[in-house]
């Protein structure tokens, strides 16, 4: 019978440590989901194509965004090339300096 209090004891410190059981689906409600989903889409601009637009004006608007991104890809990459070399200079410096 002690056993069996002494093995209950922790069982129930330990139960009640838990906290509250909430059903995690109460947790993701539309306030908690949907609001935060809509206000990370806001400045998002609206797609390219428009019903208004003929398929030839659409076809030139995804051929200018495809390369506005591609130039930004570029810039970006010429970035990274320029930081890349800076720190490959760094090193060596330091690695000459320590000699």
């Amino acid at each position: 019978m002690k056993k069996l209090v002494l093995a209950a004891v922790p069982l129930a410190f330990a139960l009640t440590g838990c906290g509250d059981s909430t059903d995690a689906s109460e947790d993701a409600v539309a306030d908690t989901v949907e609001v935060p989903a809509d206000e990370a889409m806001a400045d998002v601009p609206p797609p390219a194509a428009q019903e208004t637009m003929t398929p030839q004006q659409a076809e030139a608007t995804i051929e200018e965004n495809d390369q506005s991104a591609e130039d930004a890809a570029d810039a970006a990459q010429s970035t990274v090339d320029d930081a890349m070399a800076a720190a490959e200079a760094a090193t060596s410096e330091a690695e000459d300096s320590m000699e």
